[in-house]
């Protein structure tokens, strides 16, 4: 995520929410952290748990899309992220959202995903995971639901160990779940409080002493006897347990049932790298290629709309790049009319895979995704020129945009199914 020179810090802001079948909030600037001034996200990963998955919106232009997504696409395409990712088990969602100039980087992406609940016929809980090559190095999101109540606890691990063992990749190069530089797992894991009346744990809570909680968490209690949860790091608990909720308020559960409060939803990450040095401890560790530092750990109170409240971890991720030039560089010929056929010149490194099946596309400065494009062109069909160094490829007058406006173009590969190029913005008169 590393733009800043390709190099140095980038930064990564997670959210895991249980939403409760609840539609879209009316505001999501302090979720997202957008009115940070000083701190811009390169990276936004989103997953939701119990989305409705009854309502699919046949009136938008993306049928397949959920409400979620077109929600959180509204709101970050106009700020120039670009949805790389997105990954539906019923209802588990993971979406992932990148600035535009690091779309290029990020590459062989693919998700999986893994039933767990009731005997692994719904998909009311288990797991979705998406994984990506980012500037060379790999990272892997998976977000969970895992079962509740306080008694299963041991079910809970079972199942999460089922589901890093069922999430296998395709292609030889693309390492499993646990061979990843970084793997971020989060979701409603639903791990509970135990021991604790009721009383003792409000009082607690009440009185800012989480501390007095944290050695009865069951996923921290867990974690002292797996050894497979000892390979993850946690930020401290350090805000209210985010469960359970009535609607609308910051009271916990006055219900019938009173359920006990628990930090149910969670974030935690593992880094490859760190396990392989602790394994040969006394050797001179090489320089780390990649770091993943905690800068927040926080739940966000304000939303109301579901049981469990929002839990967003941001992270700085320090990595060298490994291929800082992008596989295919583009730029559109002299200037653009509207009313006359067009020419996109591009180059492409000598390792890039081209395919028949590849394309152009001219977007819009404020695109969606890479299929939210005005008008594309095949790249070997509409091919007018081929040096050695370069190419070039007309768009048809009949397609661009009438009105004109600001755009910029997008080199699609087939074979690795994903962006590899995006031109600077540029003008087009109409």
């Amino acid at each position: 995520l590393a733009l800043r020179l390709l190099a140095g810090p980038g930064g990564l802001h997670l959210v895991t929410w249980n939403v409760g079948t609840a539609s879209p909030p009316p505001d999501v600037t302090s979720l997202l952290q957008l009115n940070l001034q000083d701190q811009e996200m390169d990276m936004y990963v989103i997953g939701l748990q119990e989305v409705n998955s009854k309502i699919v919106n046949f009136l938008s232009d993306m049928a397949f899309d959920d409400p979620w997504s077109i929600f959180f696409m509204n709101v970050l395409s106009p700020l120039r992220y670009v949805k790389v990712s997105s990954i539906r088990m019923q209802g588990l969602l993971l979406l992932v959202f990148a600035k535009q100039p690091h779309v290029p980087f990020i590459r062989d992406i693919q998700s999986q995903f893994t039933r767990t609940g009731l005997y692994g016929y719904w998909g009311n809980k288990g797991g979705v995971t998406t994984r990506m090559s980012v500037y060379g190095h790999t990272i892997c999101f998976l977000n969970c639901h895992l079962p509740a109540h306080m008694e299963n606890a041991g079910q809970r691990l079972d199942d999460f160990e089922r589901i890093l063992e069922m999430q296998q990749f395709e292609g030889e190069k693309i390492p499993n779940v646990l061979d990843h530089d970084v793997l971020f797992w989060f979701g409603d894991l639903n791990f509970r409080i135990e021991d604790y009346g009721l009383h003792f744990i409000r009082e607690s809570i009440n009185n800012s002493r989480f501390s007095l909680l944290w050695e009865k968490d069951q996923l921290n209690i867990a974690k002292k006897k797996e050894p497979i949860l000892q390979e993850f790091m946690e930020g401290p608990l350090k805000f209210k347990p985010t469960y359970k909720f009535d609607l609308y308020s910051n009271d916990y559960d006055t219900s019938g049932k009173k359920r006990k409060p628990a930090w149910t939803d969670r974030i935690l990450w593992r880094v490859k790298h760190l396990l392989q040095l602790a394994s040969e401890a006394g050797e001179m560790p090489e320089e780390e290629a990649i770091s993943v530092s905690l800068h927040s750990y926080i739940s966000h109170m304000s939303y109301g709309i579901s049981d469990h409240k929002p839990v967003t971890g941001t992270f700085v991720l320090e990595m060298k790049p490994l291929p800082p030039v992008p596989l295919v560089r583009l730029h559109p010929v002299g200037n653009w009319d509207a009313e006359q056929d067009a020419t996109v010149r591009y180059s492409t490194a000598p390792e890039f895979p081209s395919s028949a099946w590849d394309w152009i596309g001219l977007y819009k400065v404020t695109f969606k995704h890479a299929n939210d494009y005005v008008m594309y062109a095949w790249v070997q069909d509409n091919e007018i020129s081929s040096e050695e160094d370069a190419k070039q490829v007309y768009l048809s007058a009949e397609e661009l945009p009438a009105t004109g406006g600001e755009f910029l173009l997008g080199y699609y590969s087939n074979t690795m199914q994903s962006l590899v190029g995006i031109s600077q913005p540029f003008q087009v008169w109409g």
